[in-house]
């Protein structure tokens, strides 16, 4: 039988404990991702928009000049 190991999660073979660890790496990432606006496609639109009217307005200037 294999050495039981005490985890924040109480005590459990050494197999569990690495995915147990590498599982809340993952969602630890994925959490700061998506806190930061990584996977928010509704800000990436809206950049976009802005983006496409900056230019628009900035080829009307120049057609006034």
């Amino acid at each position: 039988m294999t050495q039981m190991i005490h985890s924040k999660y109480g005590y459990e073979p050494p197999e569990w404990v690495q995915a147990d660890a590498r599982l809340d790496r993952w969602y630890k990432d994925k959490r700061r991702a998506n806190k930061h606006g990584a996977f928010s496609l509704v800000k990436n639109k809206e950049v976009q928009h802005e983006q496409i009217g900056n230019g628009s307005a900035k080829a009307q200037f120049n057609r006034q000049t």
